[in-house]
């Protein structure tokens, strides 16, 4: 299985990607292989004017190409995802998310924006052809804090909607990589019967 895990932060650190990289971790502990862009890291100029020829860009665009699913983490800056999350999407082929699954999450300034991911950043996902979006993630500022010596404090009902994310993720890559295998055994035997004709 290959996760993508991709951030929309213009900031370094962010809460946002500090969530991102925890659920990360914590996939890598269930054994499940994980791969990391951060938009921010990106060429700006070809971002900006879609220079679907820069080599970065392409990079980019074949490690999602290649993901079975996606984590996308975002702030919420005035009730909306990222622009700088916007900008990648909209360099993205119509149907970009074509498979995929996709956990979003996001980290605001209050209970006020939690709709944003739903009422925002659903639509374009399924726009871009995603297969399934998973429930999203929403965290206040307060519940998603950095310390210098303990590291990532996360609320505990933040935590709970993590492992619940991670849970419908990994079941959903099993049922997707199900249903492949079982369309690839149903060509092989329409194959072997086309030959045995």
């Amino acid at each position: 299985m290959s996760i993508l895990l991709l951030s929309g932060s213009p900031s370094t650190p962010s809460r946002s990607s500090r969530l991102l990289h925890h659920i990360g971790e914590r996939l890598n502990a269930r054994g499940q292989a994980t791969v990391s862009i951060h938009v921010r890291d990106l060429p700006a100029q070809a971002l900006l004017h879609a220079d679907f020829g820069d080599p970065e860009l392409q990079a980019a665009q074949q490690l999602l190409k290649q993901a079975d699913a996606v984590v996308i983490a975002t702030p919420i800056y005035k009730a909306a995802y990222s622009g700088l999350l916007k900008t990648f999407l909209d360099i993205l082929p119509q149907e970009g998310l074509a498979g995929k699954i996709i956990l979003p999450l996001a980290v605001g300034g209050g209970q006020s924006h939690m709709l944003a991911l739903d009422y925002g950043l659903r639509p374009i996902l399924q726009a871009l052809g995603a297969d399934h979006v998973l429930q999203s993630i929403y965290a206040t500022e307060p519940q998603v804090v950095w310390n210098d010596v303990s590291g990532l404090q996360i609320a505990s009902d933040i935590e709970k909607r993590v492992e619940s994310g991670i849970e419908a993720l990994l079941d959903s890559l099993q049922c997707h990589y199900a249903k492949i295998s079982h369309q690839v055994i149903a060509n092989t035997n329409s194959a072997q019967a086309l030959v045995d004709a």
